[in-house]
């Protein structure tokens, strides 16, 4: 009998260890599934943002509840951070998508501009920006701080604020924020076109990773995630036209992807990974409709 419960034992090491590496290394997945609830009789509304590389614009429907939908959406570029563009050219492509953003139906009392927290850290862009008032533009200088919880408002459903986190990868700079008790915490590292100021990736990945590290455990379950880059990464993800892609937590992964597309892509990889190690998520989900922008729309409706 004792011989028997021998072999027994020995059959289920010899099972545990000869367990697969594909099942052993398997990125664990938790269920994701949220639909956002449609606009009733809501109204319509356009912000567009001077980025550090983006001169974009976005229309949503916003009902009274704050339930909102994008309309319609464009995107140009501004090449902020190349110091390759003026106040001219600026003024040119706002007064163009001012124009496009009225056809669409909005209101003028419902249009806004907005620059970046990233694109006025760059040379020049305080100049372009008096300049654009001077021309009777009202413009609205987003800080890091304000981008930030604007994300998150734009990003974050209410039933995942106390076991989640958000993460907007940006060139100028990438924006970290999430809900301690019933405030909202913000933080700022660097942005994808580090690497343009001369800095090392090394140097990013550990400052990235102890910034992120600060985002309390219990916030670490979902990580929402925004920005180019990402956008880059969800896309070879992408099935159909989901509306929330499920990122791979093993940045590994991307490595490929890496190859193909460049230095900036391998620097917003290197900031990823850093979000990974600094925080040991294990469910990333990129929105591909929510923007900063909105956000500032949706704190609007508080006023």
């Amino acid at each position: 009998m004792k011989y028997v419960q021998y072999i027994c034992v020995l059959a289920v090491v010899f099972c545990v260890e000869c367990k697969p590496k594909s099942t052993q290394n398997k990125e664990e997945q938790i269920e994701f599934t949220y639909t956002p609830s449609p606009p009733v009789n809501g109204v319509l509304k356009g912000v567009v943002e001077l980025g550090t590389t983006g001169f974009n614009y976005f229309v949503i429907e916003i009902d009274s509840s704050k339930n909102w939908s994008v309309k319609h959406h464009a995107y140009g570029k501004s090449l902020i951070a190349e110091g390759m563009t003026n106040t001219d050219e600026i003024d040119s492509k706002l007064n163009m998508f001012l124009k496009e953003v009225a056809d669409l139906g909005v209101q003028q009392e419902h249009i806004n501009f907005v620059v970046s927290s990233g694109a006025i850290k760059e040379e020049g862009t305080q100049l372009i920006v008096e300049e654009l008032k001077k021309k009777s533009h009202k413009v609205k200088v987003v800080n890091s701080r304000e981008e930030a919880v604007y994300i998150l408002k734009s990003v974050l459903p209410k039933k995942y604020s106390k076991e989640s986190f958000v993460v907007d990868i940006g060139s100028g700079n990438t924006k970290i924020s999430y809900f301690k008790d019933e405030n909202i915490s913000a933080l700022e590292t660097h942005g994808s076109k580090y690497h343009q100021k001369g800095v090392e990736d090394e140097i990013v990945y550990k400052d990235v990773k102890e910034m992120v590290s600060k985002v309390p455990v219990q916030n670490r379950k979902y990580c929402f995630l925004l920005g180019g880059i990402p956008a880059v990464l969800a896309k070879s993800m992408r099935k159909a036209d989901e509306r929330y892609t499920k990122l791979h937590t093993d940045g590994d992964k991307f490595d490929d992807l890496v190859a193909a597309k460049g230095r900036k892509v391998k620097s917003g990889v290197n900031i990823y990974k850093a979000i990974l190690a600094g925080t040991n998520c294990k469910t990333v989900i990129f929105d591909w409709e929510s923007n900063f922008t909105i956000g500032y729309l949706l704190e609007k409706e508080d006023k």
